[in-house]
């Protein structure tokens, strides 16, 4: 019995000497969020946000962490260093005297990493106005821009991809002819076509694209489902390359920080996005032609700069019956020259980076997603999140509060530059319950 007693303390002693040399780790979350249920605040009012870390959803008392506070991506008012109580912190972060957003960020450093998250409020974004101007010749621009386009055959070339197809939808990648960069030139502009197989005729849909270069594969469950679905490239090279290839040029010219974004800024006539966004008409144009398009439904969505070329696209064709874009890109651009939050891609964010010239501002007035919104005449459901600093709210409520067409806007307030499963979901039902197959 002794020697059992003395082999059961060692045991003991050998687990107490495990449990007490055991290392924890696990995911560390950065909560900051504003105290009013809402998020929104009266002019004037202060902005309180309520911090909380935690490790297996329990607070990391003690914890050093640093805060700044201000209008969203300006330099911050409110700077400081705290320590985090075990029920938590709450942050005074000031307040605004103009619709905006303010927004408080938090940075703290566990383990040798380092953590951070943001929490956003508004303060009347239902009256942000927009900062980019309206150019009087915006019509005719663009009207002389669709009719250069309208001379050119379509052309459209389709290759099967059988590696893509299922039993309820034909694939194919779709070539079809476009506009130049130089105004005396063509391009060709691709995407990935999906087709039921099922006899009959069905509403077509077109996806472009977020900011980048990559492969395609196509919308082709939505497809599967009863609709044409063509999600198309926007840089006029095929979208069936293998994956090296678009990693070599996403190292060089197209670059989606900045790079295509700021090619020819200084030209309207030949700025990218000219061609980029005939290129989408393009795409409409070959849609309505399709024999199995029903006549009626053509509805564009994309989010980021896919966002911006599906309210662009809408407010250039009047064939579009639907739209529902998601935290447009390139909207109200010009906000960093006055002083207040701009889109993707920030070309005006540093005036040492040397893009706030006339000729550069002037362009981007043709361009300007803000622009293209005033002329949308489709319903359309708009759809973001307040943490976003890539596209920040400020920059997509301008756009959205110029929109004079029957909207709604549908908010995912916690979520940055992403969505959710609930919000694609609520998109994806106004979709189909507007142009889907009756």
């Amino acid at each position: 019995m002794i020697r059992a007693m003395r082999l059961g303390a060692a045991a003991m002693l050998i687990a107490g000497t495990w449990a007490a040399g055991q290392e924890r780790t696990g995911a560390v979350r950065v909560s900051v969020v504003p105290e009013r249920a809402d998020w929104t605040y009266a002019m004037g009012a202060p902005a309180r946000f309520r911090v909380a870390i935690t490790r297996d959803g329990h607070a990391l008392a003690g914890t050093d962490l640093r805060y700044a506070c201000g209008p969203e991506m300006m330099p911050p008012a409110v700077e400081k260093m705290a320590t985090l109580p075990p029920d938590g912190l709450v942050i005074d972060g000031g307040t605004m005297k103009e619709p905006g957003f303010l927004r408080c960020a938090v940075t703290t450093t566990v383990g040798g990493h380092e953590y951070r998250s943001v929490g956003t409020a508004a303060y009347a974004p239902e009256k942000i106005e927009p900062t980019v101007e309206n150019p009087a010749d915006f019509d005719a621009f663009w009207a002389r821009a669709k009719e250069e386009l309208a001379k050119l055959p379509i052309d459209a070339r389709l290759t099967p991809k059988p590696d893509l197809s299922t039993a309820k939808a034909d694939v194919y990648q779709v070539s079809l002819q476009n506009v130049g960069s130089d105004p005396a030139g063509a391009s060709r502009f691709y995407g990935i076509l999906a087709v039921p197989t099922a006899e009959g005729k069905f509403p077509a849909v077109m996806n472009p694209p977020g900011a980048g270069v990559r492969p395609y594969r196509g919308l082709v469950d939505l497809a599967g489902k009863g609709f044409i679905t063509l999600q198309v490239g926007i840089h006029g090279i095929p979208v069936d390359l293998p994956l090296e290839a678009y990693d070599s040029l996403r190292a060089g010219a197209f670059d989606s920080g900045r790079g295509y974004a700021t090619f020819n800024l200084d030209d309207p006539e030949r700025y990218y996005y000219r061609r980029v966004y005939l290129g989408c008409l393009r795409a409409n144009d070959f849609l309505v032609k399709h024999p199995k398009w029903d006549g009626k439904s053509l509805v564009v969505t994309g989010g980021s700069q896919g966002g911006a070329l599906t309210i662009v696209t809408a407010g250039l064709d009047p064939r579009v019956t639907a739209l529902a874009p998601y935290y447009p890109a390139l909207s109200d651009m010009t906000g960093y020259v006055k002083g207040r939050a701009g889109g993707w891609p920030h070309i005006f964010r540093e005036e040492k980076d040397g893009h706030r010239t006339p000729a550069k501002i002037r362009t981007a007035g043709y361009y300007d997603v803000v622009n293209f919104a005033r002329r949308v005449k489709a319903p359309g459901l708009y759809s973001w999140g307040w943490n976003d600093e890539t596209c920040p709210p400020t920059s997509t409520y301008a756009a959205y509060n110029v929109v004079s067409a029957p909207k709604q806007l549908l908010l995912a307030l916690e979520t940055g530059h992403f969505t959710v499963p609930e919000q694609t979901e609520k998109v994806d039902r106004w979709i189909e319950a507007r142009v889907g197959p009756k």
